[in-house]
């Protein structure tokens, strides 16, 4: 799908661009990796964590520069592009080992320049390289990749397709007031600001619901809706879908005509930039997965965030290039999908984890038509926020996990107060993992599902006899690191 986002100008452009990157990057070395994902699936936490722990040389067993000592430093320095935002690392970190709350959630694009000084595992190339690597991080938000399908569809089918959505038995509820609103509209009258702001703020709030826990869906483009930034207020942001749309063109100056002018400038400005200047620039790529939230809110939602990640894979471009190729055109050559907050779990279930994990993504990449690119699944906690113990229940013992979930969450009956640490047994994942997608598997006394997780504040960090704080402890960054950019520092 990702060769029908662009013109041949937007290509030159492209390509011109590319040139220039592999112009500069023959004198300093740089690999561009993407970080995304839906709403706390905790990127923000997973960059963080990574320069946290190349920086201060944290426990990473799996990755391979750094176990045989190979890395001599990772420092970080000034981004390439002045006109991104820079990922705030410092103010992270401060708010995970200072104040243990989690930083802000990813709202727009940001970019850090990690470099890594190390020595080649190969005499040949201790030769030929530099031996160092500059790791451009780009952070944004997975919502923005949902937006690219809409730049191959008219206003009719992104009509039709939300209007259909909407209907859907997991939303129909959420979306009534909208879809109320939008079925009591002439298309055809003239058209009105306060009309199309009416309606605007109608299917937004439809969206925002939609994200709520109870729900937990992950399909809800446009995605500046939900995360509009500077453009809140915007005309290009006060658009809806419109029902029953005819097949005609719409009249001038009717509402339709102002709700496909506005969608197009969407489209135009916002959607087809972000691709070009970012997407289309990316080395490697993850993807990560919030699970919990979607186990915790049924087989709906599981099918939902199914879809997502189909929709995300399918907007990458992936493959290998040659020599020749490479120089005009970027390709995603490793893809990794990461299910998140492991720690939730005890380690026997992360192994089922996975399984749920790779079941949706391999349906999703058969789905997306994608190939040409490694792609491999992974359940990891880019900062482990629990503990493992064992506790009797008469003549059961139970594996538990042990941490401080956050003030106000809830499970069995008892709200925690953000303070007291707890033993919690989060109880076992399903052995078939097609029973998670399944909707005719319930509770059995037909309340909350059987599976519940509640979020936990970070962990305490761990101190040396000298007072040195150690790095942030991890489950399974060292594999994700070995993965993305393993073989750039072989």
């Amino acid at each position: 799908m990702a060769s029908s986002l662009t013109t041949f100008t937007d290509e030159a452009k492209i390509a011109l661009d590319t040139l220039s990157g592999r112009a500069a990057g023959l004198f300093a070395p740089s690999l561009r990796l993407g970080v995304t994902g839906l709403s706390r699936a905790g990127k923000t936490v997973f960059i963080s964590a990574l320069v946290h722990n190349l920086i201060h040389g944290g426990r990473l067993p799996l990755f391979e520069a750094q176990k045989s000592g190979r890395i001599a430093r990772a420092f970080l320095e000034e981004q390439p592009d002045d006109a991104v935002p820079r990922f705030q690392y410092e103010d992270h970190v401060a708010a995970l080992v200072n104040d243990r709350v989690w930083p802000d959630s990813t709202r727009a694009i940001s970019e850090l320049r990690l470099t890594i000084e190390y020595e080649s595992a190969s005499g040949w190339n201790r030769m030929f390289s530099a031996g160092k690597l500059s790791l451009d991080i780009v952070d944004y938000p997975g919502e923005w990749l949902l937006d690219l399908p809409l730049l191959g569809k008219s206003f009719a089918d992104f009509s039709r397709e939300a209007m259909e959505m909407a209907a859907l038995p997991v939303r129909a509820d959420l979306s009534e007031g909208w879809r109320t609103l939008a079925a009591a509209i002439d298309p055809n009258v003239d058209a009105d600001e306060m009309t199309a702001r009416r309606l605007a703020e109608g299917f937004s709030a439809y969206l925002r619901a939609c994200k709520l826990d109870e729900r937990a869906l992950s399909t809800l483009p446009p995605g500046r809706f939900l995360m509009p930034g500077d453009l809140d207020g915007s005309p290009a942001l006060t658009f809806a879908p419109l029902p029953a749309l005819a097949e005609r063109r719409p009249r001038p100056g009717s509402l339709q005509a102002m709700m496909e002018r506005r969608y197009e400038a969407y489209k135009t400005h916002v959607v087809k930039p972000f691709f070009r200047e970012h997407i289309t620039r990316l080395d490697r790529q993850i993807v990560l997965i919030d699970a919990m939230q979607a186990l915790n809110a049924g087989p709906a939602a599981m099918a939902d965030l199914e879809r997502a990640v189909t929709e995300i894979l399918a907007c990458f471009r992936p493959g290998r290039g040659n020599f020749l190729t490479d120089l005009f055109s970027r390709r995603i050559d490793r893809i990794l999908v990461a299910a998140t907050k492991a720690d939730h779990l005890h380690h026997e279930s992360h192994d089922r984890l996975q399984a749920i994990v790779r079941r949706l993504a391999d349906r999703a990449v058969a789905r997306a038509n994608f190939t040409g690119a490694d792609v491999d699944v992974v359940a990891m906690a880019a900062v482990r926020a629990t503990r493992e113990g064992t506790v009797k229940q008469g003549r059961e013992t139970l594996p538990v996990i042990i941490g401080t979930p956050l003030k106000g969450e809830r499970i069995n009956g008892d709200t925690f107060d953000g303070k007291t640490e707890t033993a919690i047994f989060p109880g076992d994942l399903p052995e078939k993992v097609d029973t998670v997608f399944d909707p005719s598997v319930a509770s059995p006394d037909g309340g909350d599902p059987a599976i519940r997780f509640v979020r936990f504040r970070p962990p305490k960090l761990e101190r040396t006899a000298e007072g040195v704080t150690l790095s942030l402890p991890h489950i399974r960054l060292d594999r994700a690191l070995q993965f993305l950019i393993g073989d750039h520092l072989a």
